[in-house]
């Protein structure tokens, strides 16, 4: 179905990834004039390439840095560099740059009966955004709404605004790099988990981050929800230009002050969206209602629950979503229990803001640690951790600067390293073999490696099923 503002518009996608592909049949579809360019030449992108030429895209590969002349739009996919040649050549010719969530955000369509777009509520933060919005869209889902997670996560928020069945609300999960290129996002309530240093090579400082990461509290209607354990996530909601009447609600692991969602004697309360929240309290669950009860899952909760409650779902089908909710795999996933030692994959743990968050809620632990670290640092991840670890195997190929970590903070744990130059099956075998036999009963063998994978597996999800595969090995099964 064409569109107006877009028939034969020249349009410029940047990117032959999933969110390019998606974006040009889109433009596509809507009438536009649709040049993807890509800096690759591989057979792969080629095949898609062919895909989409089929339809009357014209692609250039190899030609990632060109601005295609005429150009009065581009639409680029996530990942790519602000610093980017082609934004800049965007820049100096005065062309608009725009993400694949800003061209979603401006093809929403009113819901029958409303008038009005089906609302977002929107989720960023370092760690804990694709569970977080699962949570949301299980108690959304359990309060009866027609719902979906969407964007860096599950369904694509193109394919969302635009499905034929419309949806009531959409829970998204918004990268820092997605908010970079949404200027005019505007959602109706939004929180920001935490902040730690990441993806620092892509936004060229932590301000730089921070700021990208607050764009998501511009214009919210509702409340920003915001974590009472980090000031950071605050001070982006003190900064946000918000609608007149929005709220900022804090969510934090004990009892809540009024306007905020915490925990009080194992139950999850909320005193931000109830009358009289000086005097008065709901109960939205119990912390055994979250699966896993770690502490900063049941952050995760408090802080679906809040945008949840600002929509307007009931407490019963808060805790009846929270129930029903199970995490993706490789995130403090328990795979097993072997002669008293228990056994926990958190592959998901790239940096060491997650390792930090797996760390603290086991004790005593053999932790598995290493790989490719990303720029980070390890001081203060192992100084924080110490007390809690049994002993440390060492793994990939920046192990050198965890070990030097914690040769300074943690001298009198025992440290293995891995063999080098082993990679898939084979290593984690090895590697689980050595976890093992520095357990002892009532441990845990935690894989949390603060690091990258592709130094020794495909990718954070194979180096997870290997370690559950050499549990099991372990165990005899």
């Amino acid at each position: 179905m064409t569109n107006p503002d877009f028939l034969n518009l020249p349009v410029a996608v940047a990117g032959l990834g999933v969110s390019g592909i998606s974006a040009a049949r889109v433009l596509h579809g809507l009438g536009a004039r649709v040049t993807v360019v890509d800096g690759g030449s591989g057979e792969g992108l080629k095949a898609r390439a062919a895909e989409l030429e089929a339809l009357g895209v014209t692609v250039r590969l190899g030609d990632g840095a060109s601005l295609p002349e005429g150009t009065e739009l581009i639409v680029t996919s996530p990942g790519w560099s602000p610093d980017s040649p082609l934004f800049a050549a965007a820049a100096a010719a005065g062309v608009p740059v725009w993400g694949d969530v800003e061209l979603a955000w401006r093809l929403r369509k009113p819901l029958p009966g409303t008038g009005q777009p089906a609302p977002w509520l929107a989720v960023t933060g370092t760690n804990g955004k694709t569970t977080t919005v699962q949570m949301l869209a299980s108690i959304l889902t359990a309060a009866g709404r027609r719902t979906a997670a969407v964007g860096n996560v599950g369904v694509s928020v193109l394919d969302a605004v635009l499905a034929e069945e419309p949806y009531d609300v959409l829970a998204v999960e918004l990268s820092s790099y997605q908010l970079h290129w949404a200027p005019s996002l505007r959602p109706h309530s939004a929180a920001v988990l935490n902040l730690a240093p990441d993806h620092l090579d892509w936004h060229g400082s932590m301000e730089a981050y921070a700021a990208d990461k607050g764009r998501i509290y511009e214009g919210n209607t509702v409340a920003c929800v915001y974590n009472l354990a980090d000031p950071a996530t605050e001070a982006l909601v003190m900064e946000a230009d918000v609608e007149e009447g929005c709220r900022a609600i804090g969510f934090g692991l004990g009892a809540p002050s009024p306007s905020n969602v915490g925990v009080v004697d194992g139950l999850l309360v909320d005193r931000a969206f109830v009358e009289d929240r000086a005097q008065n309290a709901a109960e939205l669950g119990a912390v055994s209602d979250v699966h896993p009860p770690a502490p900063h899952n049941i952050a995760n909760a408090l802080a679906a629950a809040a945008l949840a409650r600002a929509y307007g779902v009931e407490p019963k089908a808060v805790r009846e979503g929270l129930r029903a909710f199970r995490p993706d795999a490789h995130r403090i996933a328990e795979v097993g229990v072997v002669r008293e030692v228990t056994y926990i994959d958190d592959s998901k743990a790239t940096n060491t803001h997650a390792a930090a968050a797996s760390l603290a809620a086991y004790r005593p632990v053999v932790w598995i640690a290493g790989g490719l670290a990303k720029g980070a640092t390890f001081d203060d991840l192992v100084q924080d951790a110490a007390e809690r670890l049994r002993a440390v195997v060492l793994i990939g190929e920046d192990r050198a600067l965890i070990r030097e970590a914690l040769e300074r903070h943690a001298p009198d744990v025992p440290v293995i390293e891995a063999a080098e130059g082993q990679t898939g099956a084979v290593a984690m075998a090895e590697i689980v073999r050595t976890a093992a036999s520095l357990a002892r009963s009532g441990d845990t063998v935690l894989l949390a490696p603060a690091c990258a994978s592709m130094d020794m597996f495909t990718n954070y999800g194979e180096r997870g099923d290997l370690f559950a595969a050499a549990v099991r090995e372990l165990a005899g099964e």
